[in-house]
């Protein structure tokens, strides 16, 4: 008897099924994506159980007739190709066909539809893939799938399921992405009666978000606007180059998450996971945030269907781009330009104000249980605590001699001029001040160049006077930034200052060391070292970038090759040179405890102006923190 035989429709169906259904949240997926495509504008999901026990979906889509809805259950049954040549260019979310076969063989599903061209909808009942009942019904325009004991018929796949509140939570997120996706659409969705997320349709994506995150979300939010890019190659004589759009927000560097679960993308209004969008949201971040943080972004890829292969995951979540590198230079730069255009800075943390629960998203309810059963966790603070003592230098007498990466100021240098000063509105007669009175305007990097210098904290941070404000700069970080564009500049320039060494300084490099050291030797010399080998795995130093001090130099070749060995392996060029810089700007640039004078403090405000991402040093730190007027007036009860 021959070995191979073909599979019953049953086992087939399951072996579909685990390709398609991985979890509750899986149905949802495969349902909400069916609805979309049938033209929805209501959608409401309601489980229990996390998704074991109910699954239900409902919308206001078209429908389907009474031949269409048995067919549904066919295995390879789709009304959204008809043809191979549809899968090179599929404009739908769902294709595949064998969505709700291969949930209907894993759980009691019912189908209830009706399509407006019928006056009497239909009912159909299946249970593990068989046929249970098939009958006409009284209903609205639209459709609704119930899903029930999802995995009864297979226990070995029930039994890997995370939790209810896990499953819940997946859920909760695959809606929220899709209700992000569509802002003119509603959505609603409720577990064990509960409402987790009501939505009503919005005209601005920056609604939705506010719907969704709430308020503290979107005031830390970047809007990229609408930015396109057009391939610079033709298809054909009769065809346009290709034209990509995107669009979206992102966080202000300061916002840093600790894991990817706050980054949204879509393609073509398709929630995806792409590793050309995370690398390319990675780079534009790159030297603004610290290594190991996370950005928020929400980013809407556009592009013609034919440009993006959807047809490679079993799930749909993963795509491939015809064109990889493109995507990628062009989210990577349309990033980067809206954070230098927007030069967000930092504002002090301020206590959280209370708020209804009702009021929260269930995003913000959710963290404010955990945050409050953490504090009470906490031990009481004794009452004997003491605050740090803090005192503030006034920028007077003679500094020491510093090498600032610029020219040197001359005392007969003409002042800056200096803001006009600021101008609080009249309080009332009980000392209060009119709240429209005091605006919030968007606080910006560009105030460096108006800012007035008051003096230094233990000699270490700047505190300056804005228009609208207090701001504290960190000097360190500060020029730090300053000398890391700076050498950027001349090493594309070619014109890199190099100091060199009166005796050759002697290195000792492990293997590892040695083997890193000959992957970025060039981009070495180009920044400014100077140094050849000195027999075994010695290493003589004869030049070193300017600015950096005798003492730092070993110091600062074996953190580079630290820096190399740990993270930039496979990396790109740009990202060593990158690395490279932020290491000599590091070393070279003004440390904390060292007293500057009036004058070299404006110097460094100005220069810090001027750079093109004033907002964090290479690491990632924030340079500044900005306390506004509308803040100081409530934290003195003044509104």
């Amino acid at each position: 008897m021959g070995r191979i035989r073909i599979l019953s429709d049953e086992v087939a169906n399951k072996i579909a099924a685990g390709e398609v259904v991985e979890r509750p949240a899986s149905v949802v997926k495969e349902l909400l994506e069916n609805s979309l495509d049938a033209g929805a504008t209501e959608l409401r999901i309601e489980v229990a159980g996390g998704g074991r026990r109910l699954i239900r979906v409902s919308d206001n889509g078209h429908g389907m007739l009474r031949d269409d809805a048995m067919l549904a259950f066919e295995r390879h049954s789709t009304s959204k190709l008809s043809s191979a040549t549809d899968l090179l260019s599929i404009a739908t979310l769902g294709f595949r066909g064998e969505a709700l076969p291969s949930i209907a063989s894993v759980a009691r599903l019912a189908l209830e539809t009706r399509a407006a061209d019928e006056h009497t909808g239909m009912r159909l009942e299946v249970a593990g893939g068989r046929m249970q009942r098939a009958e006409e019904s009284a209903l609205a325009v639209g459709t609704q799938v119930t899903v029930r004991d999802l995995f009864y018929n297979v226990p070995a796949r029930r039994k890997f399921l995370r939790s209810d509140q896990t499953e819940l939570a997946h859920i909760a997120s695959l809606v929220t992405h899709y209700s992000l996706a569509h802002p003119d659409k509603s959505f609603w969705l409720a577990s064990e009666g509960k409402e987790l997320l009501s939505v009503t349709p919005v005209e601005r994506l920056r609604d939705r978000v506010y719907q969704v995150f709430g308020s503290r979300v979107t005031e830390e939010l970047i809007d990229l606007g609408t930015r396109e890019r057009r391939l610079e190659e033709k298809l054909g004589e009769d065809q346009a180059a290709p034209l990509y759009r995107l669009r979206g927000f992102v966080s202000r560097p300061q916002v840093q998450k600790s894991n990817r679960n706050s980054i949204f993308l879509f393609v073509n209004r398709r929630l995806i996971r792409d590793r050309v969008l995370l690398r390319a949201l990675s780079a534009a971040y790159y030297n603004l945030i610290p290594a190991g943080a996370f950005p928020f972004a929400l980013l809407f890829l556009g592009c013609g269907h034919e440009e993006v292969d959807v047809n490679v995951h079993p799930s749909k979540t993963e795509v491939r781009f015809r064109r990889q590198s493109f995507v990628h230079d062009f989210v990577r730069d349309a990033i980067r330009e809206a954070l230098v255009e927007s030069r967000p800075v930092s504002a002090l943390p301020q206590p959280a104000q209370a708020q209804p629960a009702a009021e929260l998203p269930y995003s913000e309810f959710s963290q404010r249980l955990q945050a409050e059963a953490w504090v009470r966790a906490l031990p009481e603070t004794p009452p004997t605590a003491v605050l740090p003592e803090l005192v503030l230098h006034p920028t007077r007498g003679p500094a020491p001699r510093l090498d600032f990466g610029g020219p040197p100021l001359s005392v007969s240098e003409p002042p800056r001029p200096q803001p006009p000063p600021l101008r609080i509105p009249v309080p009332d007669t009980h000392g209060a001040f009119p709240f429209d009175a005091v605006p919030e305007p968007a606080a910006s990097m560009a105030e460096l160049a108006d800012l007035r210098p008051l003096g230094q904290i233990h000699e270490s941070f700047i505190v300056a006077a804005g228009r609208d404000g207090l701001w504290i700069i960190d000097q360190h970080v500060a020029h730090e930034r300053v000398l890391f564009e700076k050498i950027l500049k001349e090493r594309a320039a070619g014109r890199v200052e190099r100091q060199p060494l009166l005796m050759p300084l002697i290195l000792q490099l492990t293997p590892a060391q040695e083997a890193e050291y000959q992957r970025i030797a060039g981009e070495l010399e180009a920044s400014g070292f100077e140094a050849e080998a000195y027999g075994g795995r010695s290493l003589a130093v004869k030049a070193a970038p300017a600015g950096v001090g005798p003492a730092d130099i070993e110091k600062l070749l074996f953190e580079i090759l630290e820096v190399a060995e740990r993270e930039l392996r496979g990396a790109s060029l740009d990202d060593v040179r990158r690395a490279v810089a932020a290491s000599i700007a590091c070393r070279a640039s003004i440390k904390v405890n060292m007293p500057l004078d009036a004058q070299r403090i404006t110097w460094l405000l100005g220069a810090l102006a001027a750079t093109d991402c004033p907002m964090s040093c290479p690491h990632g730190r924030p340079t500044a923190l900005r306390y506004s007027l509308r803040a100081i007036l409530k934290g003195f009860h003044r509104l």
